[in-house]
């Protein structure tokens, strides 16, 4: 089976890791990078700590519009499959990268799968969210991480195409968790110790975009005196700069600012962290599965079955819910959901082949 993976921003290198790891087994695989991250930290980084083979080709894409973007992805990618003439074209996740991917092979008749299908924030006014439905939409094999995302699909007509797997973002945490212990060591790099410290991210453009939200998300971490290490986007780093919001975080006794740290040095400081504050889908289900409270900065999440277990509160950009949740929120029962057992890469590779 010869399969060309789609990837361009950092979750989607993490989906990857250990599918690209199974498959590479008994299979040809060919990696194509739009470039939609594209500085170090951002990208390479993770294809060096992750064990991850040098993309065949990197469209170096970069930042533009969401329109211009996808656009020029779609041009690259077209040719790309075109030479290499795939049996099937993965793609991962809800970005430009994922959906300019999913139409560059339907239009040419190259079965699409999608791993991570069927998650819904039933918001369209995230670009997320569009990508997601169209992509499930077009897509030949629809791999859901949860019942819940089945459900979505099937009430969309969309359940003959859909597969049960589990989230291989399990299967990524179980197995670099253990690397991570033994290369890095964040904690003593900041000074930190366990479940005394917050860890922070924002990088949504319902966020960074709009300066009165972001000005209160920044405003609410300072207020609350707590210890809050904030790796910050380049996206964000730009309009923290724009707002003029820089020299108040520098000014301020509790918030940390660092560039974005690689995919282990998050593992270990998201496990360690006495609660989470994003408006990332990813870190919520990453908060979720070791069991370490997030607050989220969005009015509505994809990962809906975190809140339901009340491991997860929505906040929006409301300065008293953040720090009303940062002072007193805390799960009130175990967590009983699972993600998966970590063996969905190895379920996907085996659907793709026997089909």
């Amino acid at each position: 089976m010869k399969v060309l993976s789609v990837i361009g921003a950092r979750p989607q290198f993490i989906k990857l890791a250990p599918l690209s790891r199974i498959l590479r087994k008994n299979h040809q695989e060919y990696i194509v990078h739009t470039g939609q991250h594209y500085d170090y930290n951002m990208s390479q980084s993770f294809f060096d700590e992750l064990e991850i083979a040098t993309p065949d080709k990197n469209l170096g894409v970069g930042s533009d519009s969401q329109s211009a973007q996808t656009a020029k992805m779609l041009v690259g990618l077209e040719n790309e499959m075109i030479e290499t003439r795939p049996d099937v074209v993965l793609v991962f996740g809800d970005t430009n990268s994922t959906l300019a991917g999913a139409l560059a092979a339907s239009k040419l008749n190259i079965p699409v799968a999608h791993v991570e299908a069927g998650l819904r924030s039933f918001n369209r006014e995230m670009p997320e969210e569009i990508n997601r439905i169209l992509t499930d939409r077009i897509s030949d094999y629809l791999f859901c991480p949860t019942p819940t995302a089945m459900d979505h699909l099937k009430r969309e007509g969309l359940s003959g195409r859909s597969f049960l797997v589990g989230d291989v973002m399990v299967d990524a945490m179980n197995y670099f968790y253990e690397v991570a212990r033994k290369k890095v060591d964040p904690l003593r790099r900041f000074q930190l110790t366990p479940r005394n410290y917050f860890l922070a991210t924002i990088h949504r453009q319902s966020n960074t975009d709009n300066r009165q939200n972001l000005q209160t998300i920044i405003d609410a971490f300072i207020e609350s005196k707590e210890t809050i290490l904030f790796p910050v986007h380049h996206r964000t780093k730009k309009y923290l700069q724009e707002y003029d919001l820089i020299t108040k975080i520098e000014k301020s006794d509790n918030l940390i600012l660092t560039d974005p740290l690689n995919y282990l040095e998050m593992l270990i400081l998201e496990k360690n962290a006495r609660k989470i504050l994003t408006d990332s889908g990813g870190m919520q289900k990453e908060a979720y599965i070791w069991g370490v409270p997030c607050i989220t900065l969005r009015d509505e999440t994809e990962w809906t079955e975190t809140v339901e277990e009340g491991w997860n509160v929505l906040t929006g950009a409301s300065r008293d819910k953040i720090l009303s949740a940062i002072s007193e929120f805390n799960p009130k029962k175990e967590r009983s959901f699972s993600y998966g057992d970590g063996k969905s890469s190895e379920k996907i590779v085996r659907i793709l082949a026997e089909d």
